[in-house]
């Protein structure tokens, strides 16, 4: 690792005077920003650097936003460019994401292998038949597969964004997309004219889930369709450790996913109060901060399941 580590700095200065000169011929200056996980794990650093992109982008610089690999390790890692380029797009708060690839879009199967396999041109929700036709393996020309877009699609769409994938060896293919020319796969957003703040972008998509409650019937339709608050008295069994302030996951019964959101208590603590009342929680605890495992201001719906 070390090695690699010292092979990515000398590379970032040779990237960055190739993209220095390549962009100074058209008066345009450029900045380096180098992120890991954790920066966006942490809300007062993906604040700040979500401030920072900006005010880069008011005052006309170009920033060039790669994965710091001198310091990453595999527990800060993002990953893949294509998970990079969508927090990027939630940090800059931006419209639409381009994912430009050695692929022409989403296909129905791999057109390498597949002749008849056709372009997907819009997708209004990724189901578990657009996972399948992604498959798995990255292109020749990087590490991330199909699979990697889609999930970047999720955070994307699931944010209120469009995202298109197109392939890059076509011409001028940014230019064209811009002038409303239809190429690649059009990600739609899932909540049409609906785009969640940038608190809630943080609390949805933060790469690090620290853990998950399962809640029961009632407590999902309450979440779901009236927008309340998680109470202790609705969670059946809880996963993994966490303390107050993490972020977790929120389950069905079947244990599948719908929401995330900020636990006003720890794991140990929800596992002496769930199914509880709000009122008993003081005489099991001996303290009660607050009301609300999550508060609704704290908590995010993915989607409805079905």
């Amino acid at each position: 690792i070390p090695t690699q580590q010292a092979a990515a700095a000398i590379g970032q200065s040779l990237l960055m005077n190739a993209y220095e000169r390549s962009f100074s011929r058209h008066g345009i200056t450029v900045g380096q920003m180098l992120l890991t996980r954790d920066d966006f794990s942490d809300r007062r650093r993906y604040t700040n650097i979500s401030n920072t992109l900006i005010a880069l982008l008011r005052y006309g610089v170009v920033p060039i936003i790669n994965e710091n690999d001198t310091v990453a390790v595999e527990e800060i890692k993002v990953g893949d460019n294509d998970m990079l380029s969508a927090f990027t797009t939630l940090l800059a708060r931006a419209d639409l994401l381009v994912i430009l690839s050695d692929i022409d879009g989403l296909y129905t199967a791999d057109p390498k292998k597949e002749p008849d396999a056709k372009l997907v041109d819009v997708v209004e929700e990724i189901t578990d038949e657009l996972r399948a036709f992604a498959g798995g393996k990255g292109g020749e020309l990087g590490t991330g597969g199909m699979d990697t877009k889609l999930a970047a699609a999720e955070v994307v769409i699931g944010s209120g964004e469009m995202m298109v994938i197109a392939n890059s060896s076509i011409q001028m293919p940014i230019t064209r997309l811009l002038k409303g020319e239809r190429i690649g796969t059009l990600f739609l957003p899932r909540k049409k004219g609906r785009k969640l703040p940038g608190r809630k972008r943080w609390i949805a998509y933060s790469p690090r889930m620290k853990g998950a409650v399962r809640v029961d019937r009632g407590a999902y339709e309450a979440l779901v369709r009236k927008g309340a608050s998680l109470l202790a008295s609705g969670i059946i069994s809880v996963e993994g450790k966490f303390d107050f302030g993490d972020t977790i996951r929120c389950l069905d019964e079947k244990g599948r996913e719908f929401a995330r959101g900020l636990t006003n208590y720890s794991s140990e603590e929800i596992k002496k109060i769930m199914g509880h009342k709000t009122s008993e929680i003081e005489l099991i605890l001996g303290y009660r901060y607050y009301d609300e495992v999550i508060h609704r201001d704290n908590l995010v719906i993915l989607k409805p399941l079905p």
